[in-house]
């Protein structure tokens, strides 16, 4: 696996980023989806890598800088068919460690909170995340969770 910065036009980036918008679509209501679209992934203060075996897309996350000490996770993906490969567990660490790089003291995340959520939910836990509430322009929402990763 490698994970690579950037590549946003990439036409399997698009697919499946296109895969992960239609997924949220399909578990959340529609003013409760925060996930970014690519114009979103592009804006400024936003990392974004892939996670590439040869040509193969794996998956996809990025991290967003909310001030010089916070991060926020955005847009984690593992395509359908590497789901339970660890692609999600090698992103995370690589977001995590570029988080610390980057002297970030607290990590962020929203994901929703339907049943569909649990294995990504059990995930961020297994990497020492706690639920804790609304951080940044986010509000409570009964189809949001939200968690952070302290750095310290």
């Amino acid at each position: 696996m490698s994970i690579i910065a950037g590549g946003l036009d990439h036409p399997a980036v698009v697919a499946l980023l296109a895969e992960h918008l239609a997924g949220m679509h399909e578990h959340t209501p529609p003013e409760s989806i925060h996930a970014l679209d690519l114009s979103g992934l592009h804006a400024p203060g936003i990392t974004f890598w892939g996670v590439w075996r040869k040509d193969a897309l794996l998956g996809c996350g990025a991290l967003r800088e909310l001030d010089s000490s916070h991060g926020e996770i955005k847009s984690m993906r593992t395509a359908r068919e590497h789901l339970g490969q660890g692609v999600a567990s090698a992103l995370l660490r690589h977001i995590i460690a570029e988080a610390r790089q980057r002297g970030y003291r607290r990590l962020s995340l929203e994901t929703g909170s339907s049943p569909a959520f649990r294995p990504a939910l059990s995930m961020y836990e297994k990497f020492g995340f706690v639920y804790c509430g609304p951080f940044g322009d986010y509000r409570n929402d009964p189809f949001s969770r939200f968690m952070r990763l302290d750095l310290n």
